[in-house]
């Protein structure tokens, strides 16, 4: 496929892999693209460009994404890209900081997908991209949260995948490394830049990939995951 002429929708679009999104659709030749976030910072990320169109939402309040999906009706591409990101071990963290993460790195995604995939139907059929990480194929103890929030989103991605090929729509997961970002700040690994990530994953459903790994980290955890995932496991366990 190519993305000239098309219209997406992009959640977490006021920074990071999700202003990226936005930026490349627009140099590929999407006609429009409505650009989410939580925040008024989203209407000023993109104030002066007639082809987004920037609202406020919360992915995490169903009522806020049902009133964006009756905005943005006219999608046949979606990139469920909010998230949070928090430090803590299982045994320490707290239940409102896994609620948090669970809020908008899972239930973000299904209230996304809920609303959006209807629309995506009734406009001929399309895509739904998840953004997840490749915590959510093995655990870093110090992101309990924010691992176990990302697994449950791979496997409601994969429940979306049955459930909506029949219905002419491809849903795609998206596995980066350590990326470049203000959530990521905090993290001393090598990170890839948010328009690298950005590129991969556009070529990556252009190509027809179910599973992205879009950035050099992520195809080595995924190579490493597939030979020994026992081996990655403990590797992942003693960072």
């Amino acid at each position: 496929m190519t993305f000239e002429n098309q219209i997406a929708l992009v959640t977490g679009a006021s920074r990071g892999i999700g202003k990226a999104l936005v930026q490349e659709l627009l140099a590929r030749g999407a006609k429009k693209v409505y650009a989410l976030g939580k925040s008024e910072a989203i209407l000023k990320a993109y104030a002066g460009d007639n082809r987004v169109v920037a609202l406020r939402c919360d992915v995490a309040d169903m009522a806020s994404v049902e009133n964006t999906a009756a905005k943005a009706n006219d999608v046949s591409l979606v990139f469920s890209n909010a998230g949070v990101l928090d430090f803590g071990n299982i045994l320490d963290v707290s239940q409102d900081t896994l609620e948090r993460n669970f809020a908008t790195n899972f239930y973000g995604q299904l209230n996304i997908a809920r609303s959006f995939a209807p629309i995506i139907e009734r406009n001929g059929g399309g895509h739904i991209t998840n953004v997840l990480t490749v915590v959510a194929l093995v655990s870093m103890p110090a992101l309990s949260a924010y691992n176990a929030s990302k697994a449950a989103a791979l496997s409601l991605t994969q429940s979306l995948r049955g459930d909506l090929a029949k219905k002419n729509i491809a849903v795609h997961a998206v596995f980066p490394g350590p990326v470049d970002t203000e959530m990521a700040a905090a993290i001393t690994l090598p990170k890839t830049a948010p328009v690298d990530v950005a590129n991969a994953i556009l070529d990556g459903i252009a190509a027809g990939d179910e599973d992205i790994f879009p950035d050099p980290m992520a195809k080595q955890v995924f190579a490493g995951w597939r030979a020994d995932p026992k081996a990655l496991e403990k590797q992942f366990a003693s960072m």
